[in-house]
């Protein structure tokens, strides 16, 4: 059943001066984004959240605070991580990022023969490059698309079972690296049919804005962590 809510009343969407609050003063002027379709932004319109892709809110919200910010977004649709890692990373080091968002993997683990040995080393490969140049980096764990009503049933245990593994083990390489990490695929809306699409791969409008609002919020947890007590 489609949601009722608008951005405006939607709990988990930022509230007015919430986002504003939590960047305030934030340190960065030159943001990239590495990945695949998630990273493009191909979310599905739903009636009353606004047609703006993740990564474009992020920046959005980012250039409210410095309107200045630099933003460069390399994402494109089908592309695995090693293909991530082979176009994108040498471009997103050109532009100098002090701020980066890497998701990829999505690809990976809908294929029966996801390795997760092989996404991970993409994913190190791209993060320890990016922030050897002086970026922080932001990594996602997703929200879990089996779940979906648009995936056949037959296929729905085992799409679950790889995207939970790579949610889990992007999880624990960000802890290992230090990256900015988003937690979405245990999000209390990951069963809502309203976050996805109708191809059953990518989410909606509504998906996008609570993973805007909940990235905000991990950088805002990451400013506050700066500060001086």
């Amino acid at each position: 059943m489609p949601s009722t809510l608008t951005e405006a009343t939607d709990p988990w969407c930022l509230r007015d001066g919430e986002s504003a609050a939590l960047l305030n003063d934030h340190p960065w002027r030159r943001f990239a984004v590495l990945g695949d379709s998630v990273a493009e932004g191909l979310c599905e319109p739903a009636d009353g959240y606004p047609d703006v892709q993740w990564a474009d809110r992020i920046a959005t919200e980012l250039r409210a605070v410095r309107p200045e910010l630099a933003y460069l977004n390399l994402g494109l649709r089908g592309l695995r991580a090693h293909e991530v890692r082979a176009a994108q990373l040498a471009p997103a080091l050109a532009f100098r990022p002090d701020l980066a968002l890497v998701v990829c993997g999505g690809n990976d683990a809908f294929g029966r023969g996801y390795d997760a040995d092989a996404v991970d080393a993409e994913l190190t490969a791209m993060v320890g490059a990016l922030q050897a140049a002086g970026a922080d980096v932001i990594t996602v764990g997703m929200f879990d698309v089996s779940l979906s009503p648009a995936v056949p049933e037959r296929h729905r245990a085992g799409l679950g079972e790889r995207m939970r593994r790579l949610s889990a083990r992007t999880g624990a390489l960000a802890e290992r690296l230090g990256t900015l990490h988003v937690r979405l695929t245990d999000h209390p809306l990951t069963a809502e049919a309203s976050m996805y699409s109708s191809d059953g791969r990518h989410g909606s409008a509504r998906s996008d804005a609570v993973a805007a609002a909940e990235t905000v919020r991990r950088l805002g947890a990451h400013l506050r962590g700066r500060q001086p007590q």
